[in-house]
């Protein structure tokens, strides 16, 4: 993580931390229904108000992880995988369609690499900070009943949400490697959507804020930056639950230092997937996805592959 002294015991300790680190928030930091990625097709599409959505989320990621040139730090990789339950209902504010969705998440993580020619695994597993996010649609649609939702004219639809994650996942202050991240995250994010027929295409942009961990190993100061973030994604609907698509995303920022100590660290990557949702009977579906990392300076360069089951109701 970049302290003053380096030995290679605790050196190792902090090159683990920081990958599992950086895979953790790339896992974690997820929208709606609590995919196991920051690519989220269809966060801000339109659904009728009263309707309970109740689903389970698996994720899987691997890869390894582009350090701090300034680190003697080899072979860095990791492996995690996430999964836990989420629900959401959908309401009517002030006229206006919203959404709010829970998500608790537990992972399990094998992290290890190379410092000065000494090779290092550790494995975790326990909660992962939980999230709540609320959205709700500020120019578009109205919130529709049922019956009102099926007799509507698609139209561009700009939305607003707040992504919230509480510092209850599993933290040690005396370890550096982590699954909570003992510190408040929030993400404000507006999102446009435009249909033109079968097709829709989506553009989000947000911000992560993040407060001060002030226990971090041992008692020391950790700060970090805010980390920008930027979604594109080409949507085609065949029917209700049945669609595809192609998803990219920016994130820029997110440096930290410790105890006042700036780091080498700032985020600057690009990824893309593919997501495919395909209907099952009595109001279930499957959503799939997969994306992996188009361009990375600092941060991780990994593939992510994740299955959604979902139930929905009224």
């Amino acid at each position: 993580m970049g302290y003053r002294m380096y030995d290679t015991r605790r050196g190792t300790m902090n090159v683990i931390d920081a990958v599992l680190g950086a895979l953790l928030t790339a896992l974690v930091l997820a929208p709606a229904q609590a995919q196991a990625q920051q690519l989220e097709p269809r966060a801000y599409s339109p659904a009728p108000i009263g309707v309970n959505f109740l689903g389970l989320v698996t994720g899987y990621a691997s890869g390894g992880v582009v350090m701090d040139p300034s680190l003697p730090i080899d072979n860095a990789h990791a492996i995690v995988y996430v999964a836990g339950p989420y629900y959401g209902r959908t309401f009517g504010v002030f006229g206006h369609l919203a959404n709010a969705t829970v998500a608790i998440p537990y992972g399990w993580a094998t992290v290890h690499g190379d410092v000065q020619d000494v090779s290092r695994q550790v494995e975790r597993s326990g909660l992962v900070d939980p999230q709540v996010r609320i959205a709700m649609n500020l120019v578009g649609l109205p919130a529709l009943t049922a019956r009102e939702f099926v007799q509507r004219k698609p139209r561009a639809t700009l939305g607003a949400s707040l992504t919230i994650l509480a510092p209850l996942g599993q933290y040690y202050p005396s370890k550096l490697i982590n699954l909570g991240t003992n510190r408040w995250a929030v993400k404000p994010e507006l999102g446009f959507s435009q249909p033109l027929g079968p097709w829709l295409f989506e553009v989000y942009a947000g911000v992560w804020l993040f407060e001060t961990n002030g226990n971090f190993y041992g008692g020391q100061i950790r700060k970090q930056n805010p980390l920008a973030s930027y979604q594109a994604h080409i949507v085609y609907n065949v029917r209700p639950n049945f669609w595809a698509a192609a998803d990219f995303t920016y994130y820029a920022g997110g440096s930290t230092e410790i105890n006042g100590l700036p780091k080498n660290d700032r985020q600057e990557n690009t990824r893309g997937g593919l997501t495919l949702s395909l209907p099952l009977p009595r109001d279930q579906s499957l959503k799939f996805t997969w994306s992996r990392g188009v361009s990375v300076r600092l941060g991780s360069n990994f593939q992510t592959i994740g299955v959604a089951w979902q139930y929905h109701w009224q």
